[in-house]
Formats: structure tokens, C-alpha cells, sequence
């Protein structure tokens, strides 16, 4: 009995240490590194193995403005132990330029007309806002989006297109059909598309637009179609295109080639590619047809090029109007009988400067007087200088 009750304030003070220890460890005074939100494991995590907690990272901040992450600092991973780097933030947006302001056409005002399918239509929107500011040149756009030369049964351009030349006047046409062609002819036949007897009859078709267009003296800009996603979309055009090419140089027109700003450096179709600030965005629709915004701005660029050249000085924004309204008044006789009329001088007239003599064999008016170096020269004499001057040498007279 004595053996037990000796054992009993040894067990009984080995439990009270380690309750104590237990107590010390758990009301262990907040830190610095305590405030950082980091756990500490008490006894029985010692222990027995209990988990390990680490230190809470906070939620990382976000600008208002765009959503980029402000918070750049490395973050731990806490699977491998390694440095985690943050997401960098999204470039800056460039800023577009501000839209120049619509000005009044002249009434002499070149036009531009534009005729043709939905890419057409495309060409023609954006042509209007490239020359929203030059009032020498005024775009008109003549656009049906399902048409072309093969269903002449919903639009026949062969037939509206010399009406349509005689009701605007322009100055250059430009012409972009073919996109909605690839398929049965309506008329001639029905040919079915593909054959021969189908393309000798498009080519026809392709002849007698130009043909419409240059027999008037009228500048002709054909363009061409562009690449597509679909690999036998994309080959029929480029055999369409050369038909296009082809008919209309030998009209007198010019073939407009868009198909290298469409593809890489591979000649396939692409999505993204080079606006005309040289900036990579997206120029196709998702449809791999269709153009976006930019992809329009492209499109009618090729365009834009060669219209300036042939408008000249119109296509200027500084160019002004010179009719009676801007001039100044000129004082001109209201009635042209009651001016006087002249005789014409011819400009190689030799009494215009005098004669034939020479200016130094003309004498003097009047031959009276003589210049202060004809007297010195030839009589030696020189006029008294003035009074006040240095070598004025006379005696000033005193009372």
C-alpha cells in the first residue's frame, strides 16, 4: 500500500505539468508574427501529429478601373513550396482618334459609286467615312447583299447597271460581286457550277459589267475576293478572282487585290492578322465569311488607295469651294456693256520697257539739272555741306 501511495503524487504532479504546459501554450502572448495570422500548434499537435497550418495569404486587390490586379507581390505555393508569378497586367488600350466631322459636298463634288454584293456594301460604308471630311468627293453606294451574276432572276446587274451610271454621274466605279456566285445558273442554261459550259458563261457576264463601265470613259476598280474558311470556298475564289483579273484589264479596268492582307505568310485563311494601323486584331467573323469592323476598314482601304489617285487634289480636305459666294467682290461694272475695252498688249511688246534704247543713253528730264557727281566729275564743284554737319567749315557769324 505504501508503493502505491508514493506512486500517486508523482503521477499526480506529472499531470499537473502537463496541464500547465498545455495552459502556457495556449495563452502564449500575441506577437508580431500572431497578428499575421499564423497558427501555432499546441501539445497535442506535437504530440500526436496534428495538421499543419500555415500562414493565410489575403485575397488580392483589383483596380475599379479595368479589373488588373494591383497586389504584384509572389505568393508561396503551398503544394510545391515554389514562388508563384502573378498574372502581368493587361496592356493599356490605345485611343482611337476622334471622328473628323461630316463638311457639305461641292456641288461639284466627284462621286464615287460602289456597286455590287454585301461586301460591296461594306466597301461602300466605310469609303463614306474615309471621306467624311473632303468635300470634293461624296460616295454612293449601290449594294444588294444576296446578288450577283448568277441569279440574274433577283437582280440583274447587266440590266440596272447603265441606268444607275446615268442617274448618279460618278467619276469612278468600283465594282465587288462573286461571293454569293457560287452556284446553278438561273438563265443561259442553267448551267450547273463548276463546268465549263458555267464558267464560259460567267466570264461573259464578268465582260459585259466592264464592258458597261469603260465604254463610258469611267475609271473601273474591280475588286477581288478575299480568302475564306472553307478550304473550297477559298479555291473557288482564287479561280474567280483570276477571272475577274483577267476581263477586266483587258477592258481598260484595274483589278483590285485584297487576297494577300487576308491570309499569312502561308496563304491560309486567318482570323487575326494587320489592321491598317499595323496593329494585330480580328478581321473575320466567326462564320469565316464576314468581316468585323476592322477587317471593313481593311477592306476598303485597298480601295481608298487607288481612288485618291484618280481624284486627285478632290480628295484634299483643304480644298474649298470657288464659286460666287466664296469669292470677294471685285468691284467689277454691273453691266459688262459699259466697260471700257482696251486694246490686248502682247507681253514681247519692246515699248512696254521703253523702247529699244538702252536706260543709260535716255538723258535727263529737261537736261537742266546735274547730279552731285556729274558737278564733282566734271566741273569740280560740291555742293556746301549742310549747317551742323562735321565737315560743314563756315565761320558762323556773332554780334
Amino acid at each position: 500500500m505504501s508503493g502505491k501511495s508514493s506512486e500517486r503524487p508523482l503521477l499526480r504532479r506529472l499531470a499537473c505539468g502537463i496541464l500547465a504546459a498545455i495552459m502556457t501554450v495556449g495563452s502564449y502572448p500575441l506577437t508580431a508574427e500572431a497578428q499575421e495570422m499564423v497558427r501555432r500548434r499546441n501539445l497535442f499537435d506535437l504530440l500526436f501529429g496534428g495538421p499543419r497550418y500555415e500562414r493565410e495569404e489575403p485575397p488580392p486587390q483589383y483596380d475599379r478601373r479595368d479589373g488588373s490586379i494591383i497586389d504584384m507581390a509572389p505568393r508561396r505555393d503551398r503544394n510545391r513550396g515554389s514562388v508563384r508569378a502573378t498574372p502581368p497586367t493587361r496592356p493599356p488600350v490605345p485611343m482611337t482618334p476622334p471622328k473628323p466631322e461630316p463638311v457639305a459636298k461641292l456641288e461639284n463634288a466627284r462621286k464615287i459609286l460602289v456597286v455590287g454584293d454585301f461586301l460591296a456594301g461594306n466597301i461602300g460604308a466605310e469609303l463614306e467615312t474615309t471621306f467624311e471630311a473632303s468635300p470634293g468627293v461624296a460616295v454612293i453606294t449601290r449594294s444588294d447583299g444576296s446578288s450577283g451574276l448568277v441569279r440574274d432572276d433577283h437582280y440583274n446587274w447587266i440590266a440596272e447597271l447603265p441606268g444607275i451610271l446615268d442617274e448618279t454621274k460618278p467619276a469612278i466605279v468600283v465594282v465587288m460581286l462573286g461571293a454569293n456566285d457560287r452556284q446553278q445558273m438561273t438563265s443561259g442554261g442553267k448551267e450547273k457550277f463548276r463546268t465549263d459550259a458555267w464558267f464560259d458563261e460567267y466570264q461573259r457576264r464578268v465582260t459585259e459589267i466592264a464592258r458597261i463601265v469603260t465604254a463610258r470613259k469611267l475609271p473601273l476598280l474591280w475588286v477581288g475576293l478575299p480568302s475564306f474558311q472553307s478550304p473550297s470556298m477559298m479555291a473557288d475564289a482564287a479561280k474567280l478572282n483570276a477571272i475577274y483579273r483577267a476581263r477586266t484589264e483587258e477592258a481598260g479596268g484595274e483589278f483590285v487585290d485584297i487576297w494577300d492582307g487576308f491570309v499569312d505568310e502561308d496563304g491560309k485563311f486567318i482570323v487575326t492578322g494587320s489592321d491598317v494601323s499595323g496593329q494585330q486584331v480580328r478581321l473575320r467573323s466567326a462564320d469565316g465569311i464576314t468581316f468585323t469592323q476592322a477587317g471593313k476598314q481593311k477592306l476598303a482601304f485597298y480601295v481608298e488607295k487607288l481612288a485618291r489617285r484618280h481624284l486627285g487634289d478632290m480628295a484634299s480636305p483643304e480644298i474649298v469651294n470657288l464659286d460666287a459666294a466664296s469669292l470677294p467682290a471685285l468691284g467689277l461694272p454691273a453691266d459688262p456693256a459699259a466697260a471700257r475695252l482696251a486694246q490686248p498688249i502682247s507681253l514681247s511688246d519692246p515699248d512696254l520697257d521703253g523702247g529699244k534704247d538702252l536706260m543709260s543713253s535716255v538723258p535727263a528730264a529737261g537736261g537742266l539739272t546735274q547730279s552731285p557727281r556729274d558737278k564733282l566729275v566734271r566741273r569740280g564743284e560740291l555742293d556746301p555741306a549742310p549747317a551742323g554737319r562735321v565737315d560743314n567749315y563756315r565761320m558762323i557769324k556773332t554780334q
